[in-house]
């Protein structure tokens, strides 16, 4: 019987797993949106926090993200643009103070990549989403 020593062992099963997960991260259907901005799976922490990973995965509390899983009759904000993520952080009236540069046409996942690897961008993004959160009323269409 060979004996390997365990830490030998840790990493072939380390190694394995991530396999694996990348594997299925690469290959699933759900998770898209996270996907192409994150296509690596990694150990190391994001140290995101629940707003970051709301904004980027684009669900809950936008008014896009609310149409399409028929929590709203509507996707539009009240100032008349589509609520998407990019919407709130580049052309809302409702969130001037916050807004980053807009994204180049057709470069939305690489304004996204570079916005994820932005502190200052990160936290405009947690502003954005809390005055929406607060303020959920003045979002919705008239």
């Amino acid at each position: 019987m060979l004996k390997l020593p365990k830490p030998h062992i840790k990493g072939l099963l380390r190694k394995s797993m991530l396999e694996e997960w990348q594997t299925s991260w690469k290959n699933d259907d759900t998770g898209r949106k996270s996907y192409s901005i994150i296509p690596s799976v990694s150990l190391r922490p994001t140290n995101w926090i629940r707003e970051d990973v709301t904004f980027f995965s684009q669900h809950h509390p936008f008014r896009a993200y609310l149409k399409r899983f028929h929590l709203s009759d509507s996707d539009y904000c009240s100032c008349g643009g589509i609520g998407t993520t990019l919407h709130y952080a580049t052309e809302c009236i409702l969130t001037v103070p916050w807004h980053m540069r807009k994204q180049v046409p057709n470069f939305e996942q690489e304004w996204l990549k570079r916005v994820t690897n932005d502190l200052v961008s990160r936290h405009k993004i947690r502003r954005i989403f809390k005055v929406i959160s607060e303020n959920r009323g003045l979002f919705r269409p008239p």
